[in-house]
């Protein structure tokens, strides 16, 4: 877990930013004032996104939640392949069957 410093030293923030960032939500700080290896990236992204890419707080708002979106559906895609590894064969490949179908 990365302590304010370090995080605004890997981030290329200043403080006043990170602040604005975690007031925003968009950036979280752990109960131990730290920060994660993920938020380190997202802070870089949100950076990326603003500096080199102009977009605005609402575009910015919108791409976090699409991104946050994308890794629950990623998720539930991997507890669901879980699952399914675990059926019996001939359960299994019912299951892959009807999920075919429900695309066509």
């Amino acid at each position: 877990m990365a302590e304010t410093e370090e995080m605004l030293r890997q981030a290329r923030l200043d403080a006043g930013t990170l602040e604005a960032w975690v007031a925003e939500g968009w950036i979280i700080r752990r109960d131990a004032g730290g920060y994660t290896e993920l938020d380190v990236a997202r802070a870089c992204l949100i950076r990326d996104l603003r500096e080199e890419m102009g977009v605005n707080d609402a575009g910015v708002g919108v791409v976090l939640d699409l991104l946050d979106q994308l890794h629950g559906l990623r998720a539930a895609l991997r507890g669901l392949a879980g699952a399914m590894h675990g059926m019996p064969e001939p359960v299994r490949s019912e299951a892959l069957t009807a999920l075919r179908r429900a695309r066509e």
